[in-house]
Order: C-alpha cells, then sequence, then structure tokens
C-alpha cells in the first residue's frame, strides 16, 4: 500500500514490516503478557517461582521472534502455531468453494460469526493452503483493551473497527474511515475478512446485519457511485464456518440464560480474553469453511445484500452429526457413538442452560432446510 495510505490509516491498519520488530518488543516487555502466558501454562507454578519463570518465558520469546522482521516471517510463525492447534484440537478440518475463486483477486470475505480467533484462522488455512493470499482481519476495538493484545492482533494482519466511538459526527467520520480502508486494501493488495454481524452468533442463528453493509458503501456513497455497482464492485463472497463442537457452547449459553431470566448480562473484565483462550485450546470435531460464490446481482438496498449473503451462508453451512442429532433429523443414518458423544456432551452442561445448547446446534439445520 502506498506511504500515503499508509499514514492515512495508521490508526486502524495491521502493522507493516518496520513496525513488526518494535510492537515484538513491546509484548515480550509486556508484564500483563507475561503474566497471562504463565497464567494459562502455568497456573499452579507462577504463583510460587514466577520470579524466576518471567525471565526464562522472556528469553524464551525472544529466540522465537527477535529475528521476525516481516509480515510474511510472522506469518508463517502463525502459520505454525494454527497447524498445531488444528492437529490438536480438530478431528478433521474440510473447505469447499474456493475451486470457484480466482487465487489473483482480492475478496471481501463477509462470514458467519461463531468464534473471536478461530473464524477467521480458519478461513486463512484454507486460503493458505490453495495458495490464496491471506486476509486482513476486522477486528472490534472492543477486544483491544490490553495493548500487548492490540500488538499481536495487529502484527496477524488485524485491522480495528472502532465500535466504542461515540457521538453521531465522530460515528459518521469513524464508518467513513473504515469504509474507505476496506476500499483501498481491496483495491490494491489484500482480500478482506469481516463478520457479518456484531459480536458471535450465540444461539447458532447466523444473521446479516445491514448496517455492516450500509458501512462497505459509505466510501461509494461519498464517490457517487451507485449502490448496485459499488457493491459489486466488492466481490463479496459469503463464508460459512461450521464447528462440529463449540468450545465456547456453555458460555454462549450462560450469556442467553442470563439475559433471558434477568434482561441483562455483565461481561467479566477479562471474559473476551478467556472466549479466545477457549475457542483455540478447546476440542472443535471436525470444522468444515464453506465458501460461497461472489455477489453479482443489482442489489437495491442493504438488506437484499444481507439476504443473499444469508442465503448462501444457510445453504452451504456444513451440517455436522451435532446439528442433525440437536434438530432429531435424520438419526438414523449416523453412527451410534457420534450420538453417545454428543449426548455426554450435553449431560456435561448445566441442565439448566441443556435446552439453550441444544437449539444452538440445531438452529443451523432448521435455517438450512427453511
Amino acid at each position: 500500500m502506498p506511504s500515503s495510505n499508509i499514514d492515512k490509516f495508521s490508526d486502524i491498519r495491521p502493522y507493516n514490516d518496520k513496525e513488526i520488530q518494535p510492537a515484538i518488543k513491546r509484548v515480550i516487555n509486556s508484564e500483563e503478557f507475561i503474566d497471562a502466558i504463565l497464567s494459562f501454562r502455568f497456573p499452579k507454578l507462577s504463583k510460587m517461582l514466577g520470579f524466576v519463570l518471567k525471565p526464562l518465558l522472556r528469553q524464551y520469546f525472544l529466540f522465537k521472534w527477535g529475528n521476525i522482521n516481516s509480515i510474511d516471517q510472522m506469518q508463517k510463525v502463525v502459520g505454525v502455531y494454527v497447524q498445531h492447534m488444528i492437529d490438536s484440537t480438530t478431528t478433521k478440518f474440510t473447505y469447499s468453494g474456493l475451486d470457484k475463486l480466482c487465487a489473483t483477486k482480492n475478496y471481501l470475505f463477509v462470514s458467519n460469526h461463531r468464534d473471536i480467533a478461530m473464524d477467521p484462522s480458519f478461513v486463512n488455512w484454507a486460503l493458505y493452503t490453495e495458495q490464496f493470499k491471506t486476509v486482513r482481519i476486522a477486528i472490534g476495538d472492543n477486544l483491544l483493551s490490553k495493548p500487548y493484545v492490540s500488538d499481536l492482533m495487529r502484527m496477524n494482519k488485524s485491522f480495528i473497527v472502532k465500535r466504542s466511538v461515540t457521538g453521531v459526527r465522530e460515528m459518521m467520520k469513524s464508518l467513513s474511515h473504515l469504509s474507505d480502508y476496506i476500499s483501498s486494501s481491496l483495491k490494491e493488495d489484500s482480500s478482506i475478512w469481516i463478520a457479518q454481524r456484531e459480536g458471535r452468533a450465540k444461539d447458532g442463528f447466523d444473521k446479516t446485519e445491514p448496517a455492516i453493509i450500509k458501512m462497505f458503501y459509505v466510501n461509494g456513497k461519498k464517490q457517487k457511485i451507485p449502490f448496485a455497482e459499488y457493491i459489486k464492485s466488492l466481490n463479496i463472497v459469503p463464508v460459512s464456518v461450521s464447528y462440529e463442537f463449540d468450545p465456547c457452547d456453555q458460555q454462549k449459553a450462560q450469556e442467553l440464560y442470563a439475559k433471558a431470566e434477568s434482561g441483562e448480562y455483565n461481561k467479566t473484565e477479562f471474559e473476551d480474553i478467556e472466549s479466545i483462550v477457549s475457542g483455540i485450546v478447546g476440542q472443535k470435531g471436525h470444522v468444515h469453511v464453506a465458501f460461497g460464490e461472489p455477489l453479482s446481482g443489482d442489489f437495491e438496498n442493504a438488506d437484499d445484500v444481507a439476504e443473499e449473503i444469508d442465503k448462501q451462508i444457510y445453504k452451504n453451512y456444513y451440517l455436522h452429526p451435532s446439528n442433525l442429532i440437536a434438530a432429531e433429523q435424520d438419526v438414523d443414518n449416523i453412527p451410534e457413538q457420534d450420538i453417545a458423544a454428543f449426548k455426554a456432551r450435553i449431560q456435561a452442561v448445566k441442565p439448566e442452560l441443556q435446552d439453550t445448547v441444544l437449539k444452538m446446534y440445531a438452529n443451523p439445520v432448521r435455517h438450512h432446510t427453511s
């Protein structure tokens, strides 16, 4: 991307090559980052021997990351972690639809949203496997309250969606800036991944927010480009990511249950970070990423675009045995061990949350067949 654009988008864009090493140093020197790693990997030892483990951990990261000086090098390091995650937390990873896309084109991948970190990671892994360029990832600033988290995300090709902005004028300025960045990125050098909605679909109901589409068009409207023409130019591709087992299913159900019972749910300070960790290390079973076809119709408004994205996401969603068992459909064709495993998973959930978790797994079947 030209230097003028780098300066223009410096507040939201991913880091460039020159910024990688300074960011790595900030992360390694962050007490919060080192404490977080120690408490996760060595919860008991860190309390007694933290003063010994901290310098050792810093030396380890310096050894592993000290010579990384480019985005490409960082992507290779991340790729090793993703491969390990797939090997250790999935029984199978598959994808479909990339044969209908072109590896030399840039696309705006609009994806359903089940997991904060894993959705774009699995999309990227499928693209990487087929020699497509990996995407730039849209991430809400609500997840970046810790400076080290922001550094880690922006080192890994993430750009910032400013959700915490208040005031109509500031919100419009922020939306215009984001819309401009997405357009510039697609025109020049990178595909984009963005979730179809703000926040994860906690009930298994994947629904595109028309507000996301309106944000895309802010830049087109500014240039007086007709809506249908601008939407077509973005190369929007709907993406369905489906997990046989959602590592955060019980956490999501707890939130839905609390809202149903008391009308509200208050997150704890580190809940988003905990969800990211749970999504990464939790068992997922079979994961499938289905890429749809680029939107090519002459759409009149954001609602029509959102509806077409939803249709493709529902149609292409890979239904796992867990989905079919929860929806009580085609169960006769499912092996007994799969039925037993899913029932055991549900029984391990708090009794008051079991119906909510079942609906979470059943909803994709109902939308797929409706």
